[in-house]
């Protein structure tokens, strides 16, 4: 009868004892590998070389972030329509490919700590000395993507749009003569002057707000997202973020 009410004891104990569930961040750990969306397509942030090896700024964060956390990373490439929606489907832990942090994702997603800052950039040939800030633009010709964001800015100073297919275009009309500015994303300028650094063309102003951007992950994963920001905090710190972001910009990109 005794050992009968113990057994009854260990039954009712273990029930009311919860089972410590897995963490996100312990699934990782176990697994070894941080698995990391990514477009593969998409320079200077992550792409692939001419030995078909994936490289990139993004490719060298989550390399970064995954050796903090004491794993492999594992890049698993798709086309950024559908990029976001595999963190749905659990096709990787992370999206690390300048995924843009606003109100409408948060909503959905938790994201990290800011790891890259763009900034709207004026961009002008070397010998301009007429166009020093955005309000100069009022009566110039500036080379803009129609219905892009920065198109709309340029009309807000006053420019008339040349319409243009990208960055790439816009930079060639500046350079001709054909336009008197373009309105840009920092990054891309700074990418653009790493590869053509004698490249006749300069920055004379940037806009004071900057868009960032994080890692971003499933909500729910509060452990994971702090070994995340964590591991910014530490690569930032130990000189990795910086030498990262002087390979790909030739200067720091966090802010």
């Amino acid at each position: 009868m005794k050992f009968s009410k113990v057994l009854l004891a260990v039954g009712l104990l273990a029930m009311a004892t919860p089972a410590f569930a897995q963490t996100a961040l312990d699934a990782v750990k176990q697994a070894g590998v941080l698995r990391i969306g990514t477009e593969g397509t998409y320079a200077p942030f992550t792409f692939h070389d001419a030995s078909g090896a994936l490289v990139g700024f993004d490719v060298e964060i989550g390399r970064a972030i995954a050796a903090q956390l004491g794993v492999e990373p594992e890049f698993v490439e798709g086309p950024w329509d559908g990029l976001i929606a595999g963190i749905d489907a659990n096709r990787y832990d992370v999206v690390i490919n300048q995924v843009g942090i606003n109100a409408d994702r948060q909503a959905k997603y938790d994201f990290s700590e800011p790891y890259i800052a763009s900034k709207a950039a004026l961009v002008v040939r070397g010998d301009n000395t007429d166009i020093t800030g955005f309000e100069a633009l009022a009566g110039k010709k500036s080379a803009q993507s129609l219905t892009s964001n920065f198109g709309r800015l340029a009309e807000g100073y006053g420019a008339t749009l040349v319409g243009t297919e990208g960055f790439d275009q816009s930079i060639a009309l500046v350079l001709q003569g054909r336009a008197d500015a373009t309105i840009n994303d920092s990054l891309s300028y700074l990418d653009f002057k790493k590869q053509q650094p004698d490249a006749d063309v300069k920055v004379v102003a940037t806009a004071p707000d900057a868009d960032f951007s994080g890692v971003l992950l499933a909500k729910g994963k509060p452990e994971l997202l702090a070994a995340i920001n964590d591991a910014l905090t530490t690569i930032k710190a130990d000189g990795t973020y910086a030498e990262i972001s002087q390979k790909y910009f030739g200067e720091d990109v966090s802010q």
